[in-house]
């Protein structure tokens, strides 16, 4: 079987992507947020995983207003990005895994998560961009992925949860895959930050450190909050907050406890509130 080595979980700002392909990342502003990650390189460095489960949102590359589907599995053999104008440059494409695609997909189909399957689907810089913060030195990822993409742009939205449920099958789904392979999940988005409206600017600090501690102690803290709760706690786009909750769901399968490797939190970037963090099962 499959061995679910771990999870980790970051911010995905785009400005985060200008600031790597500037070469800023020892400025005053950026340097803060970039000293987090050395201790999860140094991590991945040792444990190699060989194929990652991104959690993820799409802002309008893949999906848009008019066609928003809750939940999508990448079932694809690599997948493309684009020059968004104001981050990271285009990236060569990712490397997918058809064969862990299709057995999430089924084992989700079977526990009745109506999910959209994607034989072909672009990523944006919420999946490009992680790989670039987490593996700084590769032109791509040493990785195969298999991008799971989480509506938190349209309403209505998954309930934290039903998240939670989502990232539990998804664990469950990589322990039952028939293979040798190294998998670790990841999130990517938040903390914390409203983009747009009278909160424009809102960070809610003590919000994201209890969030933060609960994902190593208390992982079904955040499910307690309706959707507007969390809009309320961490603003419109600090729901993005349900892609690390899925993560950890994935994390708990089998009774497995976790060890954090590394954690930062840092405000403001961007006018937004960036964590980062990295959880080794034991």
């Amino acid at each position: 079987m499959a061995q679910l080595i771990g999870g980790l979980a970051t911010s995905h700002i785009p400005a985060i992507g200008g600031a790597i392909h500037k070469g800023l990342q020892n400025e005053p502003y950026w340097k803060p947020f970039f000293d987090g990650f050395p201790p999860i390189h140094a991590w991945l460095g040792k444990v190699r995983p060989e194929v990652v489960v991104v959690f993820y949102n799409d802002h309008g590359l893949n999906f848009f207003l008019d066609k928003m589907p809750t939940f999508a599995v990448g079932a694809a053999a690599s997948y493309s990005n684009a020059d968004e104008g104001w981050g990271i440059p285009t990236l060569p494409p990712m490397a997918g895994c058809p064969e862990l695609s299709w057995h999430i997909i089924n084992q989700l189909i079977a526990k009745e998560f109506d999910v959209v399957t994607c034989q072909e689907m672009l990523v944006d810089h919420a999946c490009s961009l992680p790989m670039k913060l987490f593996w700084p030195n590769d032109a791509v990822a040493p990785v195969q992925i298999v991008p799971i993409n989480i509506n938190t742009v349209q309403f209505p939205l998954p309930t934290a949860g039903r998240v939670y449920k989502l990232g539990k099958a998804v664990g469950e789904a990589i322990q039952s895959w028939d293979s040798n392979k190294r998998v670790a999940v990841m999130a990517t988005g938040g903390l914390s930050h409203q983009l747009e409206g009278e909160r424009a600017g809102f960070i809610n600090k003590k919000f994201d450190l209890q969030f933060l501690d609960s994902m190593e102690t208390n992982p079904e803290w955040v499910t307690q909050f309706s959707d507007l709760e969390i809009v309320e706690k961490a603003g419109t786009q600090g729901v993005e907050l349900l892609m690390w909750v899925a993560m950890r769901a994935a994390l708990t399968v089998g009774g497995a406890g976790v060890r954090k490797v590394h954690s930062n939190y840092h405000i403001p970037i961007s006018n937004t509130a960036t964590g980062v963090l990295a959880l080794e099962t034991v």
